[in-house]
């Protein structure tokens, strides 16, 4: 797919890893969606997207409400025409064991709350928000690309066992959406992130991230546009479908 013109839809895009796709596509001439829950970041993205010469509007919305995504993707389509891309970013987590015991008892337990919340945006949101888009790429003849943010974490980690799920559940819907949206000339893909140096990440204690950074192979963190480019990559590629990209300086070899 050539992105000059192409209407590129980004949630979780008004900061982070987002406003870094979001400027990165911008620079290749795409016009930009953003979809964020928060106002005064969507704003700022927005603004840095005009300084590049490009256009992009946010929408607030909670990829996790279906009414909220149906919402927002009728009215991305309405304002600015067909959706030729759709990146599924937005996600948070909840870290917690779990259970916890000392001596034989029971200390703490995940929360039903610490799943769901996770499982709500991470896993349900990437669902509502390529459903909606698909379905929209469909009836308009679109031959479109969905990209979703999955994570090294996939295959396990400590202290995430919600996390984990819904980025294992990202990768394998990825696969499957592949196979099933290959007929209307849909691609999916996926990026599967190691640390990478955002500003939460960034916001750690210097030594936290020395270890961190220790720990990986390339003896660094991941820059936000090098996502970004990975992004750029998949949509551009018109031959690469159902297939997760890890990105992480060899951090799982």
């Amino acid at each position: 797919m050539q992105l000059n013109d192409k209407l590129i839809m980004v949630t979780g895009g008004g900061q982070g890893l987002g406003q870094a796709m979001a400027l990165r596509l911008a620079k290749q001439g795409a016009r930009l969606a953003l979809v964020d829950t928060n106002q005064v970041a969507l704003d700022a993205t927005c603004a840095q997207v005009a300084e590049l010469g490009s256009s992009a509007q946010g929408y607030l919305c909670n990829v996790a409400k279906e009414s909220d995504v149906e919402q927002t993707v009728a009215s991305i389509v309405e304002q600015q025409g067909t959706i030729s891309g759709l990146v599924n970013n937005a996600g948070i987590t909840r870290d917690g064991l779990l259970i916890k015991a000392k001596d034989g008892q029971v200390t703490e337990k995940m929360s039903l709350e610490q799943w769901n919340a996770v499982l709500d945006v991470n896993l349900t949101g990437v669902f509502l928000c390529t459903r909606e888009v698909a379905a929209h790429m469909v009836e308009a003849g679109e031959k479109g690309c969905i990209v979703s943010i999955s994570s090294i974490s996939r295959h396990g980690n400590l202290g995430q066992t919600n996390y984990v799920a819904s980025k294992a559940g990202v990768a394998a819907m990825t696969v499957t959406w592949a196979k099933e949206l290959a007929r209307y000339g849909i691609r999916t893909g996926a990026i599967a992130p190691g640390f990478v140096g955002t500003e939460m990440v960034l916001s750690m204690r210097d030594d936290v991230l020395e270890k961190i950074a220790a720990g990986i192979p390339a003896k660094r963190l991941g820059l936000p546009d090098e996502i970004a480019q990975g992004v750029q990559f998949i949509l551009e590629n018109d031959y690469f479908s159902g297939r997760v990209l890890d990105i992480d300086g060899a951090l799982r070899i």
